[in-house]
């Protein structure tokens, strides 16, 4: 499908749900926000843009994520496409996460949802949201702001995000994958790889690839453009291709998956852990070899 230059909301969902949605309230947030103070405020003039990123179309908006329309509408977009609802599939990935985590790293945090969800969970944490759009970032720390949640954002490329190496507990991804090339995934989950401490645990929340593959218009009403290849592809292989090892994945009700992995513990601490702790979460400790 050609791009358009009107969002998915005017597309497709407006006219189904415009009796749910408040446009006025919509213009009246746009007019609320500073947008070019705060896209200064948060641009980092270290961050390179992938090509893919700057050409594509995401959800037929031109300029994808770095338009201010797309930062405006997503949340009111997102929260009638995740079926049952928004918060019970995004709830899934939270509730996955075991034991306490000081350091939390979400990469694509797009507007923040799940980042204020994972702060709210672990209040103890450090939870720090990455994303490569600086319009999203302004929404997500207006939402922070207005929450009174105290997180941290960045502007970052999850494939090289600048953080330094084992410094993070728990590093996830929430409906980025669909968004990406497969390579781009593979590589972030190798940059993640890096981040995690050992034993730390990587989780990712997105469509289900066997859903996808089954239902061909899901792909077309999107318009995504890599969601098709994302369909054909599997999140178990590329966890492991990064080096994860206690892999799996679950349906999350009919349209998303969870996917889970952890980064190996030293030979050493393994006996030891397998000898008396044993693991923290559901996700079971890999054992000697």
């Amino acid at each position: 499908m050609a791009p358009q230059s009107k969002t998915l909301f005017e597309q497709f969902l407006a006219p189904v749900f415009s009796h749910l949605v408040d446009r006025n309230a919509l213009v009246q947030l746009r007019d609320s926000i500073d947008w070019e103070a705060g896209v200064a405020q948060f641009t980092n003039p270290q961050v390179v843009y992938p090509n893919y990123y700057k050409t594509s179309n995401f959800h037929g908006i031109k300029n994808g994520y770095l338009n201010v329309d797309a930062a405006l509408t997503y949340d009111p977009i997102t929260q009638y496409v995740l079926p049952p609802g928004e918060t019970w599939v995004r709830e899934s990935l939270i509730k996955a996460i075991g034991g306490e985590p000081r350091r939390i790293l979400d990469l694509g945090c797009g507007t923040g949802t799940t980042t204020l969800m994972l702060k709210r969970r672990f209040p103890n944490a450090e939870v720090i949201g990455l994303d490569l759009s600086p319009q999203m970032l302004v929404m997500a720390d207006y939402k922070a702001q207005a929450a009174a949640v105290d997180v941290t954002f960045r502007h970052g490329n999850a494939m090289a995000t600048a953080l330094p190496a084992a410094a993070f507990d728990v590093v996830c991804a929430t409906l980025l994958f669909h968004e990406t090339p497969p390579a781009v995934a593979k590589t972030i989950l190798s940059e993640a790889f890096r981040l995690l401490t050992p034993g730390g645990q990587m989780l990712v929340l997105d469509g289900n690839q066997r859903t996808l593959r089954a239902s061909d218009w899901l792909s077309t009403i999107f318009e995504e453009p890599f969601i098709r290849d994302y369909g054909q592809g599997n999140v178990d292989a590329w966890l492991g291709y990064a080096g994860f090892e206690q892999v799996r994945t679950e349906d999350v009700f009919w349209l998303n998956q969870l996917s889970y992995g952890r980064k190996p513990l030293p030979v050493a601490e393994r006996v030891v852990k397998s000898e008396g702790e044993g693991a923290e979460s559901g996700l079971p400790l890999a054992q000697p070899a």
